[in-house]
Order: C-alpha cells, then structure tokens, then sequence
C-alpha cells in the first residue's frame, strides 16, 4: 500500500488536510505541535471503472486500491538537532514511500505563522532544509566508516555505496537535496539500505484561499522546480462533511470537477510512475496499484508471492474492451482475451485472470 507522510510547518493545514482526506477527525487546534503521534488514515483511491467493472461481472464485493496518509507533527528549524519533537517527526518521515508537503499561501489574521509571516519559499526552504541536514548526519557517518573500512579493502557492494554516498555528500553540502545526485544503477540499489529523506519523491501542496482556488490562472508561488497543486484546505473540510450531489453542487459553486482528495491521489501516482490493474469476477471484483513498466509475473505478485513465483500465463482483456464487449464471455468469443507471458508489460486499466502452478 502507498504510504504518504503529510509534513510542513506548524498552522498550515497539514491536519485540516488529513481530516479531510480520510474523513478522519484529527486534532488540528490552531497551535504548534498538536499532533504529537502520527495520525494515519487509509482512503479508497477513487477510480470510477472499478463500480463499472463490477456491475458487469455481477460482482458480490467491490474493493478498491487503497492510500495511507500519515499526518507528521509539524516540523520547525533546528529539528534535525532536536528542536522541536524533533528527530521523532523524522524517523516517521522515513517510513513513507514519498513525501506531500503542505505550504501556507493565504493570508489570515486568525491563524498566526509560526515564523510570523507567509512566504511559500521561505517555508519550503526551511524543511528541505531540515531534511537535508538530517541527512547529511547519517551520510557523514556512514561514509567514513566505509573510508575508514575501505584501506583493508570492501565489499563490492560497499564500494558501489561509499561512491554513492561521496556523489550524495556532494550534493547535501551543497545544499540540495540527495535525489538530484546522479547514480549508477549499483549505485542506486546500494542506497536501499540507506532511507534517506531528500531521495523521497515530494508533492508540494500549496494551502490557497477560497479566491485562489476560484482562479483558473493560479500561479505556484513555488515555481517551475517544484510542480506544486493548490488546495484550499478550509473547502476541502467542509466537501468532507458533505455526500453525493451536495458535495457536488457545493464543489461546483468554486469551480472545481473533483476534490483535493482525487487530485492529491492522482498527482501522487503519477509522482511515483503507479498505475492500476483489476481482476474482476462473480466473487470479487479489486483494483491492485502497480508500478508502470511492470511486467505480468510481478504485477501478480501483488496479488500473492505464490502467483508470481508459479506463473504460467495471464488472460488479459483491456478495460475498454471489458466494457464494450460486456465481460469475460463476450471478450473471448470476440477474440479481445489475450493469453499473454512472462515478458508482457502491464497497461493501465487492464483486467487480469492470472494462471499459476501450486
């Protein structure tokens, strides 16, 4: 499952964003460091075919491909040193897939800025940064125990990581974040032992006013390096407490098609390269996340170990053929049911009957 954090500074919405997302009522008082443990939601990502999908197969259960959101206490200067909750807020940055930073972009004299005044880049900067240095400690660490372990001589594999991280080591004392360091594949899957924060894919999100969000010709006060998606967290929590045609006609009064929370999801899979796939039957009809350019065996996997680790074949059907041709029955006898092999690359939308060996 797709693990999210939620980070930023303290009053920028980071709560009000959570609850909103997963509906999930958080403690999100207009003061610093209220979220002292982490709060996790997990959503239904929203894919319209999965309903379709499912009425023709006469499906008895309907499951969808899920989300988990990870609401991270607000972080401030000097975190990597403590301030703060600190290092605390750090670790459980390290255990999400990638990283959604909220950034204040409204103007208000009822919620104070915890540095005491608006300034998207500045704030951006200030937890990169935080990132970065926190980083750069574990980074100093482990390269000089493999320059101190490399005179008796290393590993292969030590020696693609001690490289890796001289290129990265570059790059945080320079400031910048580890992902921009150039690395050979070696390189890269020498790195897996090592989490670290600035290699996370980041979703900026900037928190706009109820103006901004009626704006069509919104800029990103982040500019072109940080591909930002504005939100107006204050809408979004009241769609949250709405259903059906309210929520649609209280979304369409501020022009908007689909809520933060479909847009959120939608620019996180395309962040991390992730697609769906779906099985669907009389017994259950399930959306499974990939990643693109996966092949058949591991797109089973997902389903199970066993089904990869025994795959013989999938019968592949595309959704639009699934639809038009009115389910398996109807794909076969018109010839859209493909037998395809281990070499077959996954496509978005596909649906899957996998066959494996016990």
């Amino acid at each position: 499952m797709l693990k999210v954090g939620i980070v930023g500074l303290p009053n920028v919405g980071k709560s009000t964003l959570f609850s909103a997302l997963t509906k999930k009522q958080v403690d999100c008082e207009n003061f610093p460091f209220c979220t002292i443990e982490p709060n996790v939601g997990v959503v239904e990502v929203p894919d319209d075919r999965l309903k379709v999908l499912a009425e023709i197969s006469k499906a008895q259960k309907m499951i969808g491909a899920a989300i988990e959101f990870v609401d991270i206490a607000g972080l401030v200067k000097g975190a990597h040193a403590g301030e703060g909750l600190g290092n605390k807020f750090l670790t459980n940055i390290r255990e999400t897939d990638m990283i959604a930073h909220v950034v204040r972009g409204f103007e208000s004299s009822d919620i104070h800025h915890v540095d005491g005044s608006v300034d998207p880049v500045r704030d951006v900067e200030v937890i990169e940064l935080e990132l970065a240095l926190a980083d750069l400690a574990a980074v100093d660490k482990r390269f000089e125990s493999l320059e101190r372990k490399a005179r008796g001589g290393l590993e292969k594999h030590e020696g693609h990581l001690l490289e890796a991280l001289r290129k990265i080591k570059s790059e945080l004392d320079a400031g910048r974040m580890a992902s921009v360091a150039t690395l050979t594949a070696e390189e890269q899957k020498a790195m897996h032992e090592m989490p670290l924060l600035t290699m996370k894919d980041i979703l900026y999100i900037v928190n706009v006013s109820e103006e901004d969000v009626k704006n069509s010709a919104w800029e990103s006060p982040l500019g072109p390096d940080r591909a930002a998606i504005p939100v107006c967290v204050k809408i979004e929590a009241e769609i949250a407490t709405l259903e059906g045609d309210d929520a649609n006609m209280f979304m369409e009064e501020y022009g908007l098609t689909e809520s933060g929370l479909d847009r959120v999801i939608k620019a996180a899979y395309k962040k991390l390269g992730l697609m769906t796939y779906f099985t669907s039957g009389e017994k259950e009809t399930r959306a499974w996340t990939i990643s693109e350019g996966m092949k058949a065996p591991q797109a089973a996997g997902v389903i199970h170990t066993d089904f990869e680790e025994g795959f013989i074949r999938s019968e592949t059907v595309s959704y639009a053929d699934f639809v038009a041709l009115g389910g398996w029955t109807g794909a076969r006898d018109a010839g859209k049911a493909r037998v395809e092999g281990k070499e077959y690359v996954m496509q978005d939308g596909d649906v899957c009957l996998f066959r494996f060996a016990n």
